[in-house]
This record gives structure tokens, sequence and C-alpha cells, in this order.
């Protein structure tokens, strides 16, 4: 029996061939894995040895040569395979050792191009590739933390057809994400114009969640790998596991209290809409206010922050059922406070990242930027210009309404939002449904201001708000009745700013 061993990381490795070489193996190895299990007193013959040929070009050329591959690729149950190789004096190997250099990790290091190159594998998934196209014969194993089980199999002669196709699944696995790998990286440093043909998207450490939205379907969360911040990589210090839903609110809770850096802000997320949002002299104030909104809604909701939660802000938090919090950090005393909440979920993320949205379809995906702009521009169309306290809020309102499922609007006052309309196939309906919500709540709308996330397509939304007391309204503009629109803005005496960029969420 003969093993082929060839690995960038060593971890493991010298156990692993001790316990190769005591079951009879011969140990056939390259480079720096030969060098390692020779110091560590194993006999090992060199790749050299059995090709004729030196490692050339620094290594770049080791284990490429037919000697090795023929080895790998004969087929025990074909005749003329058995016939080659006897013939040509290619010896079989049983097993292959094989990891990959680290592209990854060297991706992050800002290498020059020419040494950033010299870390893409070419031998290694070579290797993994024939072994584990071969697994009818051939053991391929690519990750060091199989080694233990899979000696176990082979002292106890029990490694079947069906563990070595296991090993090949994860074979070709890693050399897919690899490639991948490789494709972003060269595209992001050399940016085309069109897509290529073939696409294909690299994820990492895959993790089964309990379900996905509901419970009869499954759910997983795997990570990027190139971004390092996030609510996919957020710490959790407490509370229930994390399920498919809640890492989708807590997201969007993020996203939309990343948009107030300048202030304490707190956003109270329920089914992936935004329930309630405030920004205020601290963030106990902006909870409560948040909170206001939509006591309702907010129960059983997510909530998120943008700066630490302290004692008293958890106090506040444990007066209600909530099913995750979120924030950068939390202090000793509030994780104390919190901590009487056993099964309520503590999430700590710091920073947002940006990919590709991506969106399933039958058939196929659907892929996008992700929507990272606010406005192309703020310019006042109405005869009366906003005061600054009106500005500040439409602003507030327009970065809230950025996030809800469209139809959406938002009604905003002082830097809270009053009412919050979203999902309706009307535009209107979503109006009223915002203007029913802060009125439920007791809020006067007089001298609030109104967002859309895409024009107006008639003057009706714009009758009604002022009929409520709105003053002041902002939207992308860009509908053939714009100039009915601003009649009525104008009519009402109220102020009305586009953004040229709409905010279209589905």
């Amino acid at each position: 029996m003969r093993a082929l061993l060839s690995v960038y990381n060593k971890e493991g490795i010298v156990e692993f061939a001790k316990g190769l070489k005591d079951l009879g193996y011969e140990i056939v190895s390259t480079g720096g894995t030969a060098k390692l299990l020779k110091e560590e007193g194993i006999s090992v013959r060199e790749i050299s040895e059995i090709t004729g040929f030196p490692e050339i070009l620094g290594g770049r050329v080791k284990t490429l040569h037919p000697k090795i591959h023929g080895g790998i690729l004969y087929r025990d149950w074909v005749d003329e395979d058995l016939r080659e190789i006897g013939e040509l004096g290619i010896e079989p190997f049983d097993l292959v050792v094989v990891n990959l250099y680290p592209f990854e990790e060297k991706t992050k290091e800002n290498l020059e191009l020419r040494d950033l190159l010299e870390f893409i594998d070419i031998g290694g998934p070579t290797l993994i590739r024939a072994s584990a196209k071969n697994f009818l014969r051939v053991t391929v194993v690519v990750d060091p933390k199989d080694y233990p089980w899979v000696l176990e199999k082979l002292r106890s002669e029990k490694l079947t057809q069906e563990d070595r196709a296991r090993l090949a699944i994860k074979a070709f696995a890693l050399t897919s994400y690899y490639d991948s790998l490789i494709f972003h990286t060269l595209s992001d440093l050399f940016p085309q114009e069109t897509f290529p043909e073939h696409f294909s998207i690299p994820l990492k450490n895959p993790k089964a969640l309990r379900y996905g939205e509901n419970p009869h379907q499954k759910g997983l969360l795997a990570l990027s790998p190139f971004e390092s911040v996030g609510v996919a990589r957020s710490k959790v210090l407490q509370g229930k596991e994390m399920s498919f839903n809640n890492y989708l609110d807590a997201d969007s809770a993020m996203r939309i209290v990343s948009e107030f850096p300048n202030s304490p802000a707190c956003v109270i997320v329920k089914h992936n809409n935004p329930c309630g949002v405030a920004v205020g002299k601290d963030l106990e104030e902006a909870f409560l206010s948040a909170l206001e909104t939509d006591p309702q809604s907010a129960f059983g909701g997510i909530v998120a922050f943008n700066d630490e939660v302290g004692k008293a802000l958890a106090q506040k938090l444990t007066e209600i059922f909530l099913e995750v919090v979120v924030a950068p950090s939390f202090s000793q005393d509030a994780l104390e406070v919190l901590s009487k909440k056993k099964n309520l979920r503590l999430l700590e993320v710091h920073g947002l990242s940006y990919g590709y949205d991506i969106k399933k379809i039958s058939g196929g995906y659907l892929l996008q930027e992700e929507d990272t702009q606010l406005y192309s521009t703020l310019e006042v169309v109405s005869d009366r210009k906003p005061s600054d306290r009106e500005m500040e809020d439409l602003l507030f309102a327009w970065k809230v309404c950025k996030y809800v499922k469209s139809n959406a609007v938002v009604i905003a006052k002082e830097g809270r939002t009053l009412g919050i309309g979203s999902g309706q196939v009307s535009r209107v309906d979503s109006l009223k449904c915002a203007i029913k919500k802060a009125k439920e709540r007791g809020f006067d709308l007089k001298g609030a201001v109104l967002a859309s996330e895409a024009f107006f397509p008639f003057r009706d939304s714009i009758d009604i708000a002022s009929e409520e007391g709105i003053t002041a309204v902002i939207h992308p503009s860009g509908s053939i009745r714009d100039k009915e629109v601003l009649e009525a803005v104008n009519e009402h005496n109220m102020a009305m700013v586009i953004t040229k960029m709409r905010h279209f969420r589905h």
C-alpha cells in the first residue's frame, strides 16, 4: 500500500504518517512535507525518486507527472489499465493526502500581484481532483480534522466506498471553493464589463440552523470569505440558538441603525420590516421613542443599537419580550442584567459588509449589487423650502424608508418614526396604514414629514397627508404626473424634496 502526502498545512500530518507507517503504508512525499517527516524519523520516498525528475521552477512543478497521476487514476477493475501500468512500471497510490496553498489568507495581506499569484496552487488541486475522481479505489483526504477517523477506519479495515465518496465530495467542494475564490479575487483586481459565461460564489463554514423561514424548511448559515465583519460573523453572547429569521431580522436592523452614525439610534424590526426607529440624546431615549411608535409590533421583535448597551438600557430591555438585541458591545453590568432573560439572544456585531444580493427564482438566481447609496441628489422643488427641522426629519424618514418593504411610506417627526406603512400594493394604502398606526398611538401629525421609497403616482397621497397636518415630503420623482403631484404640494403650502433615486424593496 502506498500513500502520497503533500500538504502546506502540516497540522497533524506527522501523527497521521506514523499511523500509516504502522499499517504498512509506504510514504511518498514532496518538498517541505518530506523534510518534516524525515526529521521526525519517518522513512519517506521523495517524489523525484518516483518520477526520475527533480522538482523544478522553485517547486512549481513536482507532482505533475504520469508516474504520479497514472498511479492515482488507474482502475483496478479495467484489464487494460492494469496491463498499461505494469508495462510502464507505474506503482499504484491507494491514499492521497493534500491541502492547498493558503491563497485566501494571502489575499488579506496586500501582496504585490506577482507574489499573490505564487499562492495559486496548481499541483494540489490536480492531485485532489484525480484522487476524488477515482474514489472507487483511492482515498483522498484534504482536511486535517479527518485524519483521526480515517486512520481508525483503516486500522479496523472498515473504510468503505461510502466513506471514500464522502471524502471525495469534500475534496471537490474544496477545489470548487478554491477556484471560485481565485476567480473573484482576480475579477476585483481586473474588473470586467460583463460577467463571464460561468459564475460561482464561494461560501465557507456552512452551519445548519434549526430550520429555515418555517419549520418544514432546512436552513443554513454560510460565510463569505470576502467579508470579515457583519451579522453572519457576529458573536452570540447568550440566549437560544439563532434562527434563520433571527439572522435576517438582525441584519436588517443593523443596516438601518448604521444609517445614523452621528446620533444614538435604536431600530426595532419585526418580520424584516422596521416598526420603530428613533434617535435620541442617548440610547435609552432612542429605545423608548422607537418602542412607543408601535409597542404591539415590537413584542417578540429584534432591537438594534449603534453603541454599547449599558445597565440602565438593559433594565428597560428586560421589561418586554424580545427575541434578539443587537449592538456593537454590551457593558458587563448590562450582560448581568440581561442574563436573567435566559432565552434572549444577545448579538455582538462589528460593522457591516456588502457583496451580491442573491434571490432564488425557479430555474436560476437573480443577483444584484446591494443598495448602498442613499440619494442621487437632494433638490427642493416646491415653492416653500423646508425648514431646518423639516429637512432633518425628511432625511431621517428617507433613511428608514429605504429599508421598508414596498410600497413603503414613513411618517416621522423630531427624529423618530410616528407611523410606517409597508408591503401594500397601493401607495395610498401604505400611507393610510401609517396614519392609522400613528393615530392609534395618539401622535400629533401636525408638522410631521412623509417619505416614500418610490415616486407618488398621483396627487392623492399628498392631499391625504396635508389633511393630517403633514408639512413636507421626500420622494425620488420620476412619475409622468410629477407636475400634478408638485402642484398639490404647492397648493397645500408643503415642502417637497426629490432624491432622483428610488429604493424598491420586494
